[in-house]
């Protein structure tokens, strides 16, 4: 029988260890002061739509286009504003960096598996001062492929040398995090405090994850008890 001992843990990066989404809408409402017209989240939507990408700022072109503002001084304006907003704004969810630290002195394998580019994501992650706190970054440009294609998983978990069965997957959206891990044969934990995805996003999941946390803490007693039946043979 297989040795189920947790050895590694891989997190989503936005909305699970930061909020993200305030950050997002915290640079939306910066546009629209900037331009004058519009509203924050209708902005927002734009940058939800398949059409770009979450991150594309192709997005703010759209907008801009739509209120008949679009030039491309006015379009370079907003994204510098979009961009600083952005990074300044992000903030990390209470007690992540301590538990991030107690996790490695754990001496588990700690790795981050994100859709973003890398140059995105270390901003972010340098910006809430998490890079010392982690092994491993996974990022799209990467991988190749974005959640919730099995690919991203199945190329942390080799690139860790993790096996699935003994790794946790922490993440906030049903489809794109719990789905697909569990479909590989991870331990997958829901981070209900961050998800903040549209409703279509849970629609059609069928797999249900082995825990749900409402606080980043909450992992540290997932993690203990489960390694500490583990051990006692439980």
């Amino acid at each position: 029988m297989k040795d189920k001992k947790i050895k590694g843990v891989i997190f989503d990066m936005d909305n699970t260890l930061f909020d993200f989404v305030k950050a997002k809408i915290a640079a939306c409402t910066a546009i629209v002061e900037h331009i004058g017209t519009g509203d924050p989240h209708e902005l927002l939507s734009y940058f939800r739509r398949d059409k770009y990408g979450f991150e594309d700022v192709e997005n703010i072109s759209d907008y801009l286009t739509e209120y008949e503002l679009y030039s491309e001084k006015i379009f370079q304006e907003c994204c510098t504003i979009y961009q600083r907003e952005k990074i300044q704004t992000i903030e990390l969810y209470p007690d992540v960096k301590r538990t991030m630290l107690e996790l490695k002195s754990m001496e588990l394998s700690i790795g981050i598996l994100t859709d973003a580019d890398k140059m995105n994501a270390r901003k972010r992650l340098q910006k809430v001062d998490l890079c010392g706190c982690f092994d491993s970054l996974f990022t799209f440009d990467m991988t190749g492929r974005k959640k919730p294609s099995h690919e991203p998983f199945m190329y942390a978990l080799g690139s860790m040398g993790l096996e699935a069965h003994e790794t946790l997957f922490v993440g906030d959206s049903l489809r794109r995090d719990i789905s697909p891990s569990k479909q590989i044969g991870m331990l997958a934990v829901y981070a209900v405090y961050g998800d903040c995805n549209p409703p279509v996003d849970s629609q059609f999941v069928a797999e249900k994850p082995d825990h749900v946390i409402s606080n980043f803490r909450d992992l540290l007693t997932i993690i203990l008890n489960g390694n500490k039946c583990k051990n006692d043979g439980i």
